[in-house]
């Protein structure tokens, strides 16, 4: 006689049967999951593309940087190869923002997993915690919306780019982009930028700590800016140089010194060195090129301006007017506050120095105005 709930293999074998289908039905949703997330996806080999686009830099003769044109729209930007970035500042950001990156593929596996209970749950997307390679594919692959919106669907599209980027590019050329392509805060995109910004220099000049500082300022460059807020900035940065420590790149004794160093900022974001000149090429090249160009092709434009020279023309011109101003020589009211100089070179005619006024920035002589260039009225007669 038959038991009719069937014997223990068949009750088995069904079972399995059941599994099986469930199995390859889990299968197929996971499938039609993955094609929906990645069917408009760009594709990493395109990230170079997407890269912003580098500043139109003006130099004087020697090389010296007089200005970095700044596009309004997309900030200061000046690549610079892995070569030229300090050890220093490797260190400081991989132990800031991926202590895994040499290790890990592209992603941070628990994290996501982490973010896939949570939504689960029905619970918030928790923001945060994405790997160098997962920011660099949020940041120039995803659309500027997509960006910021916090949600397990972006997590998941960002972790697939992320994957992607892995296998196609090198750990170097990843992190070199990463370094080339954050933000700084104050319109600096790229670490070069922002150490010109921060402390009027290049990157290749960056001590530790000014590197542990920088290295800490992408995760909220508004709050941490320390042109306007130098003791948020500097906790940061020793939070930094803890991390560094805790990783294996400092001993407590080279976090403690570079802690204590005294850190000297730039005045402004964006020095300008004879402003008068610069303002004079960039009109000219506006002409030339077109403002797209200056903005977007990266110009380096090389002058016969010589720093020296300048800087010796404005110191003589401000001495003689103070002269002037004291002597009461020229106006009876002594009142002689502008002037302006041009030096050329005598045989080839090129221009040496152009201080267009004593001081650029004062608004009381119309600084700004070039009197170098600047038509005038010859005057009446009676």
């Amino acid at each position: 006689m038959r038991n009719g709930r069937g014997s223990p293999v068949s009750r088995l074998r069904k079972l399995g049967r059941i599994f099986i289908l469930l199995g390859l039905l889990l299968a197929v949703a996971a499938y039609g999951v993955f094609r929906w997330l990645v069917v408009d996806l760009p594709s990493p080999d395109r990230l170079y593309e997407w890269a912003a686009a580098p500043s139109t830099r003006i130099y004087d003769r020697y090389g010296r940087l007089l200005y970095e044109i700044v596009d309004p729209h997309g900030g200061a930007h000046a690549p610079i190869p892995l070569a030229d970035v300090p050890l220093a500042c490797l260190h400081a950001t991989v132990a800031t923002e991926d202590a895994s990156f040499y290790r890990n593929p592209g992603v941070d596996l628990r994290a996501i997993l982490r973010a896939v209970w949570i939504n689960l749950q029905g619970g918030e997307i928790l923001s945060g915690g994405s790997t160098i390679t997962q920011q660099l594919a949020r940041n120039l692959l995803l659309s500027p919306d997509e960006r910021t919106e916090i949600s397990l669907t972006r997590k998941l599209r960002e972790t697939i780019l992320a994957w992607r980027l892995a296998r196609t590019y090198s750990k170097d050329e990843i992190l070199t982009l990463y370094l080339n392509e954050t933000y700084y805060g104050n319109l600096a995109y790229g670490l070069d930028a922002a150490a010109r910004t921060y402390f009027a220099k290049g990157a290749i000049d960056l001590d530790l700590a000014e590197c542990a500082l920088l290295a800490g300022l992408p995760q909220a460059p508004a709050i941490y800016n320390p042109l306007e807020s130098p003791d948020l900035a500097q906790n940061r940065q020793q939070v930094v140089l803890g991390l560094m420590v805790k990783h294996g790149y400092l001993t407590p004794d080279e976090a403690d010194l570079a802690a204590q160093e005294k850190l000297r900022f730039a005045s402004a974001p964006f020095p300008i060195e004879a402003p008068h000149f610069v303002m004079h090429v960039w009109s000219r090249l506006e002409r030339e090129f077109g403002r797209k160009a200056i903005y977007t092709q990266g110009l380096q434009v090389h002058t016969t301006l010589d720093l020296d020279a300048q800087y010796t023309a404005r110191r003589i011109m401000r001495y003689r007017l103070a002269q002037l101003a004291a002597t009461g020589a020229g106006q009876p009211d002594s009142n002689v506050r502008n002037a302006a100089v041009v030096v050329m070179h005598p045989h080839t005619g090129e221009v040496l120095a152009m201080v267009g006024s004593p001081d650029y920035f004062d608004p009381q002589i119309d600084g700004a105005v070039n009197g170098a260039m600047t038509r005038r009225q010859p005057g009446s007669s009676i």
